[in-house]
């Protein structure tokens, strides 16, 4: 029984990378299930769950098997990779906060279904879809509501993630700024904390947000 699980794994894992091959399949058998520590679900039940075709869920898969070759990526490795993107700043925190937001399980690692998962509703979710991811990443503490200090982390590490050499120069002050603005929208009732319903209703009504939402749309 449990070798037979063993060769069902091994077979979802290769239906995901199309890499499947008959000449090596005893080699490889022992080889990749000796490294790897995690295998994904099936491909249809990944189907079922996301928004993503075959073949999109296939080229995601081997993007995240060549960085994470166990299978999941823990917090530290996700930041290195994180990093190779914006190398003109410090994207350290902010990775911190998007690593947090994909960690769905709290088990301080991310596998391809938790990556999947949440590429699924921030490329192909509802707009409440993505507005509720949003909100649960600036949610830090995770209370059900966004504080003034919560938001100014999350608006601190999105600078320091672009630089300080962005043209214009951004000014020390700029991330404070941002927020207070932010929070004379949503706050409505001015208690000092934005709820997930101040939050999608005002940014629904702000033309800039909803025309960066878009801009996802199309990106695999």
């Amino acid at each position: 029984m449990k070798a037979k699980n063993r060769d069902q794994s091994l077979s979802d894992s290769r239906e995901l990378d199309g890499s499947y091959d008959q000449l090596t399949d005893s080699v490889e058998d022992d080889f990749e299930l000796s490294t790897v520590c995690h295998r994904p679900e099936s491909m249809d039940k990944l189907q079922e769950q996301t928004k993503f075709t075959k073949k999109e869920l296939q080229v995601l898969y081997r993007g995240f098997k060549n960085e994470c070759p166990s299978g999941v990526v823990n917090e530290e490795n996700f930041k290195t990779i994180y990093s190779q993107f914006f190398p003109q700043g410090d994207s350290s925190m902010y990775a911190h906060f998007l690593f947090e937001a994909f960690d769905t399980n709290k088990n301080g690692s991310v596998s391809f279904e938790d990556f999947v998962f949440g590429l699924s509703i921030i490329l192909r979710g509802t707009v409440n879809d993505r507005l509720n991811w949003a909100f649960n990443l600036y949610d830090l503490n995770k209370d059900g509501c966004i504080t003034k200090e919560e938001m100014l982390d999350i608006m601190r590490s999105i600078y320091d993630m672009m630089g300080k050499y962005t043209y214009p120069t951004m000014q020390d002050d700029a991330p404070r700024d941002h927020v207070e603005s932010f929070f004379q929208k949503m706050d409505r009732n001015k208690d000092g904390v934005v709820t997930i319903d101040e939050f999608i209703e005002s940014c629904k009504k702000d033309e800039n947000i909803m025309q960066s939402m878009q801009l996802f749309d199309n990106v695999i």
